[in-house]
This record gives C-alpha cells, structure tokens and sequence, in this order.
C-alpha cells in the first residue's frame, strides 16, 4: 500500500538526506495513522496472533499490568464509538480494541494466596500498567503493520472515563488508556509520513540540552498542515501550546479525581 523508500521516508521525517540506510527499517520509518480501511476482513486467527505479538512484549517484572478488549458487535461498536469523540474509524475498522492499564487482575491473584495488595495505589503501580499497555500494544502494531495493515491509535477513550467503566463494566483498579483501530488500509488512502522533531532535539548525549529549540521544526511543519488543510495556526509549537489548555482536555482534566476514585495513584 505505501512503497515509499527509506531515504523518501527519513526525508519526510526529517527534512534531510539520510544519515544511514538500512532498508530492512522502511516499515518502521514509514509508519502513519490510518483512519480508512478496506472491506477487506482480517480473521478471527490473524486477530490471535496479532494479539500473541502483544502478550509478547516486554512487560515490568512480569506483572503484566495491562488488558484489552475487542468491540466487534456492530452496535456496540457505535456506542464506544460515542465514547471516542464519534471517530469514523472506530466505527469501521475491522478490529477495534481498548486496552486497559489493570491491577485488578494483580490484586485478586495477590489476595488468593495471602498477600497484602494495597501497595497497588502507588504511582509506580499505576505507571508499570500504563507503560505495559503502550508496549503490548506497540508490538501489535508492528506485527499488524509487517502484515501490510494499517492502525490507528485512539486516545479519545480516555475523554469519559466514567462512561468507558460503565460501558465496559470494568472493575475497580482498571483504566482505559487508548483504543486501536486495525485493518487493511483503504485503496484511495491518502496518508502522509508526519514530520518529526529531528533526532538532535529528542535524542541528547550524555545530559539534557535544556536549550533546544522547536523553530525549525515550525518551518518543516508548516507545509505539513497546510497540505492536510487543518485550520488555523501552522506552527507546531502554537498548535500544540493550545492543547495544555482545558478546554483542549475534551474531559480528560478529571482524570487524577477519577483514577483516585477507581483505587489508582494515590500515592
């Protein structure tokens, strides 16, 4: 679907010729959301071994902190799809799975053989979860993308929390952290290689440099949004300043109360 090559996607990244060329990477440097899928259907299998590539990610001292849910009954689907902002690709992609930060599997596995679980509501519980949940699911989307599929992640799941435990019917101590649409990306796709911050402001040797700088980044970005045809400001900078504010939260500014409430990150 995307034939780009590695050099045309370092391009696209970083606006510069390649420092390096190692073609056997050009999935991974080509990598982009996709938000129309084809009719094209992926089997219950395929979806297990997806998922076996998830479950095989690394996960903190073997805890794994995290769960996932699949919404594939078409009703439901434009329920959650609700809950997400009202996404067009949640509502067609031919997968469409919520994965969740979970320590409730941990407690009830810690109180049946005597152990004391209440240590669960320290912050660093609550992190392990999360990061467990973005590893297994980041491992599914480059065995979905090594099959020629195309993902898009979902973090409008986390608007309503509330209603996303409602729906779901989850415990206390489970949190949905994103959703993850997967399917074959459509014919008439158009997505492009998203610029990105280049490597020497991201990747700093030996200390931070606490004197980077984004405005050449503003540059690169500029055409990026203007051939997307999104409104308004074209700096990245600006545009991404916006999103600290709470009105750009779209509900996600109750998300410590909450937590709290549910017996997570209290300490």
């Amino acid at each position: 679907m995307f034939d780009e090559t590695f050099a045309q996607n370092w391009r696209a990244r970083y606006g510069t010729e390649p420092g390096c060329e190692i073609p056997e990477l050009i999935r991974f440097l080509g990598h982009r959301s996709v938000r129309k899928y084809s009719d094209r259907p992926i089997s219950e299998e395929t979806a297990m071994a997806l998922f076996a590539a998830a479950q095989s990610a690394a996960t903190s001292s073997s805890l794994q902190l995290w769960s996932a849910i699949s919404v594939q009954d078409t009703e439901r689907r434009e329920e959650i799809a609700k809950l997400c902002d009202n996404q067009v690709q949640v509502k067609e992609a031919p997968w469409f799975f919520c994965f969740f930060a979970d320590h409730h599997r941990l407690r009830q596995a810690a109180l049946r053989v005597g152990e004391d679980p209440s240590n669960l509501d320290f912050a660093e519980f609550y992190t392990m979860a999360v990061v467990d949940a973005a590893l297994a699911a980041e491992r599914m989307v480059c065995a979905a993308e090594s099959l020629d599929m195309g993902i898009c992640y979902i973090g409008a799941l986390r608007n309503d929390p509330a209603g996303v435990q409602q729906f779901f019917n989850l415990p206390e101590g489970v949190f949905g952290v994103f959703g993850l649409c997967v399917g074959y990306p459509a014919e008439d796709l158009v997505a492009e290689v998203k610029p990105r911050l280049n490597q020497d402001q991201i990747w700093f040797r030996e200390t931070y440099d606490q004197a980077v700088s984004t405005e050449e980044y503003d540059g690169r970005m500029r055409p990026f949004y203007e051939a997307q045809n999104m409104k308004g400001d074209y700096a990245w900078s600006s545009r991404s300043g916006r999103r600290l504010s709470l009105k750009a939260m779209t509900g996600r500014e109750v998300l410590l109360e909450w937590l709290r409430s549910r017996g997570m990150l209290r300490r």
